[in-house]
């Protein structure tokens, strides 16, 4: 069993960051792979970007060049960096975990926080 718990979130101008920390209980941190979903109002849950076991990352297209995901085994820790965020980056974002990718991409994982709220507005 392995429990997620989102942090970082909130309400940031257009161009502005945010750092959203996903913390993992347990001691098998290192054998998931982790993702970032966000889901806005009236759309549905996207993939933002993942993270495999080996440290290997794939963005949505909306996000590459602004958006970072890492990951420290150390601190059963994964976390995404957001730059030049924009006002449609304005959703409730996920982290989840699996010990399989493609139940990340496919977002059937087994693990889900509980959400962080981003809100991108002047």
């Amino acid at each position: 069993q392995v429990q997620l718990v989102e942090s970082g979130g909130g309400l940031v101008q257009p161009g502005g960051s945010l750092r959203l920390s996903c913390a993992a209980s347990g001691s098998a941190f290192i054998t998931y792979a982790m993702g970032w979903y966000r889901q806005a109002p009236g759309k549905q849950r996207e993939l933002v970007a993942l993270i495999t076991q080996g440290g290997a990352t794939n963005y949505a297209d909306s996000v590459k060049g602004r958006f970072t995901i890492s990951r420290d085994n150390a601190k059963n820790t994964v976390y995404l960096q957001m730059n030049n965020l924009k006002p449609e980056d304005t959703a409730v974002y996920y982290c989840n975990a699996d010990f399989s990718y493609d139940r990340i991409v496919t977002g059937s994982s087994r693990y889900w926080g509980q959400g962080t709220q981003v809100t991108v507005s002047s």
